[in-house]
């Protein structure tokens, strides 16, 4: 499996320690044990790390998958996306917040015709556009939204674990889940057919821990 540079020096750090406290690793990465706790309990669910109560995280030697890494590397996102909240580029901001807040979700998937993404948009969004002195009821979201391609996405066949590491790597609340195809102008579109989020994300921890109970 493939680790992200900072989970690399998380390791390297525990193997020279031997063992070590979550704190301690913070402090060596000049980071917040809050931030690091994603990368810790991936590093443990794959059987790299070993937590134990009061001692800390200490390496595993020769370690293979967990129970529950196993699990959860054949599971795909197409069974735990949910249904996509979509808005239209021509809806004002004013109507993305009463959506937003109406269907509580932190972010809005903007499409096009036959649901093609366009764009995100996300509460801070929201938040920037109301400071200003526009009538929210007057501009688009199109002005505000984040734009094609700096989305961050998933498929219905990646597994969740990969869309899992999206959302903790990119600091999103959600991913829209699309298929993609090319049309007949030969330019590549993606329909949105649903969304993972983290919400998805702690389901499925808490599926797989009832299922193994």
């Amino acid at each position: 499996m493939e680790w992200t540079e900072r989970q690399q020096r998380i390791v390297e750090i525990v193997k020279a320690s031997g063992s070590i406290t979550g704190e301690k690793i913070a402090a060596k990465l000049d980071l917040t044990r809050a931030t690091l706790r994603p990368d810790l309990t991936i590093l443990t669910m794959s059987g790299v790390l070993e937590a134990r109560p009061r001692v800390g995280y200490s390496y595993r030697e020769n370690s293979g998958p967990s129970p529950i890494m196993e699990r959860m590397l054949q599971l795909r996102v197409c069974a735990f996306k949910s249904m996509p909240v979509t808005i239209p580029e021509t809806a004002s901001i004013y109507e993305a917040t009463v959506t937003m807040f109406t269907q509580n979700v932190g972010s809005l998937t903007v499409v096009g015709p036959d649901r093609i993404l366009l764009g995100m948009i996300s509460r801070k969004d929201i938040m920037k556009a109301s400071l200003g002195k526009s009538d929210l009821q007057q501009v688009p979201v199109g002005v505000i939204m984040t734009r094609m391609p700096n989305i961050y996405m998933t498929t219905p066949d990646e597994p969740v674990l990969s869309a899992a590491k999206k959302l903790v790597h990119h600091q999103v609340d959600s991913l829209p889940v699309v298929e993609g195809y090319v049309d007949e102008n030969g330019d590549e579109c993606y329909e949105v057919v649903g969304r993972f989020t983290k919400t998805n994300v702690t389901k499925l921890f808490v599926e797989i821990a009832d299922a193994r109970m």
